[in-house]
């Protein structure tokens, strides 16, 4: 798979998820009646059915990151070059705002506008780091466990943390980045960016470095269609977990 390949199916990937995000936040906030209940509904079961349909169709080009957090997070765990994480965000922010701008312009929107909707302080910034946290142990887990369950793992967690943490569970520097020029209901305003990317970055670096020593990386001859057996994992001196020098 060449390079080219790999970064537009990231940047087509997160464009899209961008899209459903913001496109299913605007049409449900405009069907719900003033109900932000139902608009948060509608808004996360897209979502989940989104990144579904996502994960398995570019999972196996570019690995369907979609998340500048997931890059640094595989590159630190040796799964792809480090030469290759700056190119994969770089394609991830961008896709992130050319989605806005295409589920703005889907409902008449304004390509572009900086969203107003507050969203700071301790408890959205501790819903963050736990949001991430969350979405790197369910990769890192099923990857290593199970990996055949991943896409539908990683759309039933962030479906379920759009309703259990108060930030309703950014989890993705790129995805905040483009919420950011969007007054719409899925928005959050440009200050308070900076709060939820540290949390974001925090929380993936936590997960990956507890999740590694969980789950170590298998044999080459484990099998990993189902559950791993703790017999079947590497005991080698050679492999090396994140944060073991």
């Amino acid at each position: 798979m060449t390079r080219a390949r790999r970064l537009v199916a990231e940047g087509l990937g997160t464009a899209l998820l961008l899209a459903v995000v913001i496109g299913s936040g605007i049409m449900g906030e405009r069907l719900a009646g003033g109900n932000v209940a139902i608009a948060l509904l509608a808004n996360a079961i897209a979502t989940g059915a989104g990144l579904v349909a996502l994960i398995l169709m570019f999972g196996t080009l570019s690995g369907a990151h979609f998340n500048p957090v997931v890059t640094l997070s595989e590159a630190w765990q040796r799964n792809m070059p480090a030469s290759e994480v700056l190119p994969y965000i770089v394609v991830q922010v961008a896709g992130a705002f050319a989605g806005a701008a295409a589920a703005h312009l889907m409902f008449g929107q304004p390509v572009f506008s900086a969203a107003e909707h507050v969203r700071t302080g301790i408890a959205q910034w501790w819903s963050e780091f736990i949001a991430t946290f969350g979405l790197l142990a369910v990769i890192i887990s099923c990857s290593r466990s199970r990996p055949g369950v991943t896409p539908f793992a990683v759309a039933l967690y962030i479906t379920a943390a759009y309703w259990f943490t108060s930030s309703t569970s950014f989890a993705n520097p790129a995805v905040t980045l483009a919420r950011a020029a969007s007054n719409t209901f899925a928005g959050i305003r440009p200050d308070d960016v900076p709060g939820f990317v540290v949390a974001q970055l925090l929380g993936a670096a936590a997960a990956t470095r507890l999740f590694c020593w969980l789950y170590p990386p298998a044999t080459g001859g484990a099998t990993v269609a189902g559950t791993v057996a703790l017999s079947e994992f590497a005991k080698r001196s050679d492999v090396r977990v994140p944060g073991n020098r």
